[in-house]
């Protein structure tokens, strides 16, 4: 699995024009998952994200998780981070999860994010056209493997 994570002072998702997700402060988090990954990889990277220090301490110094940070969670489903983008000019979707399978895991994985984290956690719909904003902190983003 993937997660690319976006440190952010704000957050949303959209569907069809209306909002079904926001946050504060905290991190974006964009999910993608291989056809390789399982209920394994999702606990992994579940423990990498809430344990990651990517936010400042009183000394500016990235040493606070996300949870120390008293931050946000948007977790946002995205194929395409699954994508093989080796060669050529466009890329290859047979490294992606099929859909259904996708969807289970990217859903299992925001079930142990919010059992484990004392936070705001957010979804975006898995499969929708959902238009994603954002204000980056820093900027700050990091791409975790799982």
């Amino acid at each position: 699995m993937i997660a690319l994570i976006q440190r952010v002072t704000k957050a949303s998702v959209a569907v069809d024009g209306n909002c079904i997700a926001d946050i504060g402060s905290g991190a974006l988090v964009l999910v993608g998952v291989r056809t390789a990954d399982t209920q394994v990889n999702a606990e992994k990277l579940c423990q990498r994200l809430m344990g990651y220090r990517m936010f400042s301490d009183e000394n500016e110094k990235m040493n606070l998780n996300i949870q120390q940070s008293s931050g946000g969670l948007l977790l946002v489903p995205q194929f395409t981070l699954a994508a093989d983008t080796k060669s050529g000019r466009r890329p290859g979707f047979s490294t992606a999860a099929p859909p259904a399978e996708a969807n289970q895991l990217f859903n299992y994985f925001c079930d142990r994010v919010e059992q484990s984290a004392d936070l705001v956690v957010q979804r975006g719909q898995f499969g929708a056209d959902m238009a994603v904003s954002l204000v980056n902190d820093g900027p700050v983003t990091f791409w975790l493997e799982a």
